[in-house]
């Protein structure tokens, strides 16, 4: 069983597939276990501890209902889209974006509100060019975001983006090595196990 969300030291929130890209960790803030399926950013606070505890955004910033909900809705975008770089049809990880083109324009929306802007700045005297990112710090948050999600669904790592198809699981993951199959080896070892229990009860009602 995987770890609740919020639970003390908030491993459900940030030390789920650590060493995975960060736009899949924010999809797998969305995972799964014999209960159901669940949500890790159940609210602001959750968010809060989010974006610090990856090392998206500096230090714990300030959340809001507004801010939460543009994380959802970029999150549930590259699902979407995960979904279908990975041909993906598990039920249980069904995004609630069912618009491909929907999905785009949220990720590219999500990159364009923190971009980084040129200002002009007087220094003793000095002209000098500085420049800060638009919008609040969890826009920029959300701008780092979805720039990584661009080049992870359209790069080189598109093709290493997997689906993990243990029974129940509803994560993504990295395929970083030739014989990795599973997010984790937990799935890993759910997969066999159930691969063993439908060979066994077979032979026994092919007797």
């Amino acid at each position: 069983m995987r770890p609740a969300a919020g639970s003390e030291g908030d491993e459900g929130l940030v030390g789920l597939l650590p060493d995975e890209p960060l736009p899949i960790r924010l999809m797998n803030t969305i995972w799964a276990d014999r209960h159901g399926v669940h949500d890790a950013l159940e609210g602001p606070a959750h968010l809060a501890r989010w974006l610090a505890g990856t090392g998206v955004a500096a230090h714990e910033v300030q959340v809001g209902e507004a801010d939460l909900e543009r994380v959802r809705e970029l999150r549930d975008a590259l699902r979407r889209l995960a979904a279908l770089v990975t041909s993906d049809d598990r039920p249980p990880a069904a995004s609630a974006v069912r618009d491909p083109s929907r999905a785009v324009r949220a990720v590219n929306a999500a990159a364009e509100r923190g971009l980084v802007a040129p200002r002009l700045q007087v220094h003793e005297g000095v002209l000098r060019r500085d420049s800060e990112p638009g919008g609040s710090p969890v826009a920029a948050a959300l701008s780092l975001l979805a720039v990584e999600s661009i080049d992870l669904l359209t790069g080189a790592a598109a093709g290493s983006l997997r689906a993990c198809h243990a029974p129940g699981c509803v994560l993504y993951f990295v395929k970083d090595h030739p014989r990795r199959e599973w997010c984790s080896t937990a799935c890993g070892n759910r997969a066999r196990a159930a691969r063993h229990y439908r060979r066994h009860r077979v032979g026994r009602t092919g007797e």
